[in-house]
């Protein structure tokens, strides 16, 4: 009785420990995601400036000159954001399942270390792979790498295209898998001036278009890495949550069992005092 005891007091005080990870893991990640998502106004604005400088200079490049103008002879390049750690869910599963037999096909980059992990598993060629960093604060340094990898295979002519395919959280629904055409770049979108002035530039509309190109890409890589860190610490989270919750209601059961068996203890003790009694009367 003592040793079964003992032992659901011992699994009460691991569950407690478990608990305190969990809810050390749900607060770490709930912080992460809330310094990413302020991070990304930023971001927005950032990349808004970019674009509205890229409308100025579009009606002074000639025609046929425009970055969207690239041939399509070579394999289009998917940079896929999955998790970087565990106990997300199925946070990389839905980012790879979002692209299914496209990935034979392209030139696959993959960022976070989970997420690789899993891809290998299930056979996805990787052409490039590099960690998420671990606080938003990295995302502009990942970008850069990024970017690098990327340009070095435009240049060799092994990629003409780029798409993202990422995570993000939306309230009340959940992660939505999102994908987004990078290069070439969609020209309709950009803002045209409504006046007549051409800008003062100290560069030629053609280099000028090249550095704004590379700037607004790395800005759009910023922000689909900001969303997709924001997503997997938001799935963290959840699943956090729902493990707290668990853990709960296996606490209250051991608990309840814990108050039986420390009752049913008693009563024997009791009994046995009280037989001891009525033995020591009748001698």
């Amino acid at each position: 009785m003592t040793e079964r005891l003992s032992d659901i007091n011992a699994r009460i005080d691991g569950i407690r420990q478990l608990g305190a990870v969990v809810n050390a893991m749900r607060g770490i990640a709930a912080a992460r995601a809330q310094q990413a998502r302020g991070e990304l106004v930023a971001v927005d604005s950032y990349a808004g400036t970019i674009a509205i400088a890229i409308g100025r200079t579009l009606p002074l490049i000639p025609t046929g000159h425009e970055p969207s103008a690239a041939p399509r002879s070579a394999r289009p390049a998917l940079v896929l954001f999955a998790a970087e750690q565990g106990f997300a869910g199925a946070f990389s599963e839905r980012v790879l399942d979002a692209v299914g037999t496209e990935s034979a096909a392209s030139e696959v980059f993959l960022i976070g270390t989970r997420g690789h992990a899993i891809a290998a598993e299930r056979g996805v060629g990787v052409a490039w792979h590099t960690a998420m960093p671990s606080h938003s604060s990295g995302i502009p340094k990942l970008a850069e790498r990024i970017s690098e990898a990327l340009y070095a295979r435009f240049a060799s002519g092994a990629i003409d295209r780029l798409e993202v395919v990422f995570s993000q959280w939306q309230p009340a629904h959940g992660l939505a898998v999102e994908r987004r055409r990078l290069f070439p770049l969609d020209l309709t979108g950009f803002p045209r001036p409504s006046h007549a002035g051409a800008p003062i530039l100290n560069l030629a509309p053609g280099p000028l278009m090249i550095a704004l190109t590379a700037d607004y890409v790395h800005a759009q890589l910023c922000k689909t890495a900001l969303h997709a860190f924001a997503a997997e610490n938001e799935a963290r989270m959840e699943a956090m949550t729902l493990a707290h919750s668990q853990i709960e209601r296996q606490l209250a059961t051991l608990q309840a069992g814990q108050r039986i068996v420390r009752q049913q203890e008693i009563t024997a003790e009791i009994i046995e005092l009280a037989a001891g009694e009525m033995a020591s009367r009748t001698v």
